[in-house]
């Protein structure tokens, strides 16, 4: 990048301005995570839009971390945001007005310059992948009061006895840490997540009829569309990210259970995939390909604070991902009429898990039932919708 451009980012670019932040500790932004050096002071040249920002604070001799403590930003062009670490309570806090607008004042007179690290515009887009429908209503709807997510405030707030190998490792982690106990339980309050029912009750319904409701969750799924998200598909998928986000980066347990709830719900529907929510599930699998793809990768959450989350033992063959994957890929071959933009993206989700995590999905056939010869007379119809906004697979 030349100087005139870097200087053309450095003045329109967010700025993140964060004081006397202690050496060795942990900050991230997005995909990206560094470790604190003498000189600190912030991160430049990040690019206006909504952000997840984290931090982990450490030992003197930066062996021990405590539980990460993470807040969604959205910024625009020239916005400088000021943070000031607490030593007492080992966090970022905000400054007083008056004293922020002289910071902010001396950021953009490039007199902390020198001291701010550059945001590594290559990981941009893999970010704008995980985070494209959040928004800045969004992050206001979804945070929590005062807007830091962090697990060493979640004690309080699953008294259930985790059902999995990831909500067991969260777990372990936040009874484990030495910066667990919140100060203030009293005033515990975690995000503001949609509640989403695990199973349908209705009056007046029983036997045969509820448990046909509770096999397919297509009608739950128009319920919580219609209800909590106001008949919007991409409020619903913003909320997926916005947990998967806290959860990935900011290791959040609320965050993982809610994030869980949803691909649940959605995988747990057997007629919306190839009916009037189509291009609802082409998005969806398309949002839950790029955030395996990224949890995937060894080093994105790699902290040297041994809490990265997403190794393998995450997805054995028994897991709940494992089952609600291997069911929808069925669905998906015996389907008389697919999407095309689905079964696309289906297919590049498949071969993603079978290659990183070298599962097997077995098939009713001898051939696997998405990948059909043209001429194929038992293959399914392919629909290619006409869409503007509907995703197109990328070349393999």
């Amino acid at each position: 990048m030349d100087a005139e451009m870097a200087m053309e980012l450095v003045k329109h670019g967010l700025t993140l301005l964060f004081l006397d932040v202690p050496q060795h500790t942990l900050i991230g932004i997005d995909t990206q995570m560094f470790s604190v050096g003498p000189d600190f002071k912030g991160i430049k040249m990040i690019p206006p839009g909504p952000h997840f920002v984290y931090y982990s604070s450490s030992t003197r001799d930066g062996k021990e971390f405590s539980p990460i403590i993470g807040f969604f930003v959205d910024a625009g062009p020239s916005e400088v945001i000021v943070r000031k670490w607490d030593q007492q309570e080992e966090r970022l806090v905000k400054v007083p007005e008056e004293e922020e607008e002289r910071y902010c004042q001396a950021v953009r007179s490039l007199e902390f310059d020198r001291h701010l690290g550059p945001y590594n515009l290559s990981q941009y887009g893999d970010w704008k992948q995980l985070s494209n429908y959040i928004t800045k209503s969004i992050i206001h709807r979804i945070e929590p009061i005062g807007g830091e997510i962090t697990v060493a405030s979640e004690s309080t707030m699953h008294v259930n006895t985790p059902s999995t190998m990831m909500e067991k490792a969260l777990d372990e982690q936040l009874n484990a840490s030495r910066c667990s106990t919140p100060s203030d339980k009293s005033q515990t309050r975690g995000c503001y997540y949609t509640s989403i029912p695990r199973v349908i009750k209705r009056k007046g319904i029983h036997g045969q009829q509820l448990t046909s409701l509770n096999l397919d969750k297509t009608q739950l799924l128009e319920s919580v569309l219609l209800e909590d998200y106001g008949g919007s598909e991409d409020l619903l998928l913003a909320e997926l990210q916005f947990a998967y986000i806290a959860f990935l980066m900011g290791q959040s347990l609320e965050a993982f259970l809610q994030w869980k709830s949803l691909v649940s719900l959605l995988f747990g529907c057997t007629e919306a995939p190839f009916r009037r929510r189509s291009r609802l599930f082409a998005k969806f699998i398309r949002v839950i390909y790029y955030q395996l793809k990224q949890g995937l990768q060894k080093d994105c959450t790699d902290t040297n604070s041994g809490s990265t989350l997403l190794d393998d033992s995450w997805f054995s063959a028994d897991s709940f991902l494992h089952r609600l994957f291997k069911d929808f890929f069925l669905l998906v071959q015996d389907a008389s009429v697919v999407d095309g933009d689905l079964l696309s993206w289906t297919r590049k989700l498949k071969e993603l898990l079978e290659n990183n995590l070298g599962w097997e999905f077995q098939q009713n056939s001898a051939v696997d039932g998405m990948y059909f010869e043209d001429d194929d007379e038992f293959a399914p119809v392919v629909e290619m919708l006409d869409d503007p906004s509907s995703s197109v697979a990328p070349s393999v």
